[in-house]
C-alpha cells in the first residue's frame, strides 16, 4: 500500500470508528475497545505523517538543485 494510501486507510478507519461511536449502539465494554483501537489508529496516523515530513525534508526544494 503506498503511503497516501496508507493514510487515507487509517483515516477511513478512525472516520468509521467514530460513527460507531456516536451511534450509542454499542456496550460499554466495546466503546472502551473501539476507543483504545482508535488511540492505536492515531499513533499509526501520527508516525505515518512524521515518515511523510522527514521524508519531504531530504528532498530538495523546488529550484534548490545541488550545487555538486
Amino acid at each position: 500500500m503506498s503511503a497516501p494510501d496508507t493514510l487515507d486507510d487509517l483515516i477511513g478507519r478512525l472516520e468509521r470508528a467514530a460513527e460507531q461511536l456516536r451511534s450509542g449502539d454499542l456496550s460499554p465494554d466495546a466503546a472502551a475497545t473501539l476507543v483504545e483501537d482508535c488511540a492505536a489508529l492515531a499513533a499509526e496516523a501520527g508516525a505515518e505523517l512524521d515518515r511523510r515530513v522527514r521524508a519531504a525534508g531530504q528532498e530538495p526544494l523546488p529550484g534548490q538543485d545541488s550545487l555538486l
